[in-house]
């Protein structure tokens, strides 16, 4: 038997199963909303490129927060909406690394860039004096480049040694792949399984404290002026309200992987594991299109033809 156990070439998803009486609809509305994730973001993303006068720290990165939102969706939906459509669930070893490889890397950005605002924020608000000097083109740029690169290579060094366990079986009780559920089905624990999680929980919790702490900085702040607060409004909320959004739907997920209910239906726990795929993509550039005046401005011009 444990000479098999290396030669698992493809995973079997399970999620799916059971819903044939109604995944034509299912289909129609994820297409509905893949296509309006894609509009959404992509409307603020060529608003903030075409505008120069948006090329400012707070507007790239949310233009790099909305672009991780559509790379995170682009390795869920295109298979989800194929598997909908197929008789058979199943995906590559590789694939399923792959994928979740993606989604993993994707939300792990998400939290790196929304922390690397909330310090913007902070300096944009609490020292005002010195806020061109802090938030340079360099140090944007390398901002930016470290909150693509450390996502990255975590989850490259977790996949990579989730690859290297043996495995004992080849079902996968989800919608989709993640690396955690791959190294439940090595025959052993793994440095995959027990450090690197590890690891990458404490690495973003300590990010979670940073903003922590630079929200009671701005708080304290805000309460002090009547402008601060007017600034708090504008561009913090939005803010607060994504990273919140992202905390709660990653936690919501997380923690139905490790301690979710079988005896849940199973279209509840499909949409408890898409839950973070759905909300903070549409959710995100949605609020901020609308609560910045200056995007909300830029893209009503576009929409009237004004320059």
């Amino acid at each position: 038997m444990m000479d098999n156990v290396s030669v698992i070439t493809m995973f079997t998803l399970s999620g799916l199963n059971g819903t044939a009486n109604y995944r034509v609809t299912v289909f129609a509305l994820t297409l509905l909303c893949y296509f309006v994730i894609w509009l959404v973001n992509l409307t603020i993303i060529v608003t903030i490129i075409v505008d120069k006068s948006l090329h400012e720290p707070m507007y790239i990165f949310l233009c790099n927060l909305c672009i991780s939102g559509l790379y995170g969706t682009a390795g869920f939906y295109p298979k989800f909406l194929n598997d909908l459509l197929s008789p058979t669930h199943v995906i590559s070893y590789t694939g399923c690394l792959l994928q979740g490889f993606v989604l993993h890397s994707a939300v792990c950005a998400d939290f790196s860039i929304l922390v690397v605002m909330a310090y913007d924020r902070y300096v944009a608000i609490c020292q005002p004096l010195v806020y061109h000097s802090v938030m340079t083109t360099p140090r944007v740029c390398v901002f930016v480049f470290f909150t693509w690169l450390v996502p990255f290579y975590l989850l490259f060094m977790s996949t990579i040694t989730t690859s290297n366990s043996r495995l004992c079986g080849s079902h996968i009780p989800k919608i989709y792949c993640v690396n955690w559920l791959i190294s439940n089905l090595a025959c052993s624990a793994s440095l995959a399984k027990i450090i690197i999680p590890a690891f990458n929980y404490t690495f973003y919790f300590g990010h979670f404290m940073i903003v922590v702490w630079s929200y009671i900085y701005l708080i304290k702040k805000c309460l002090r002026s009547k402008e601060n607060r007017s600034k708090f409004m504008q561009t913090c909320v939005p803010h607060l309200v994504s990273l919140i959004v992202v905390i709660v739907c990653l936690l919501f997920d997380l923690l139905y992987m490790r301690f979710g209910s079988k005896q849940l239906s199973q279209s509840v726990q499909n949409f408890m594991a898409i839950v973070f795929l759905l909300i903070p993509p549409i959710l995100n550039p949605l609020m901020y299109g609308f609560k910045l005046t200056r995007i909300r401005n830029r893209i009503l011009n576009f929409i009237c033809g004004k320059r």
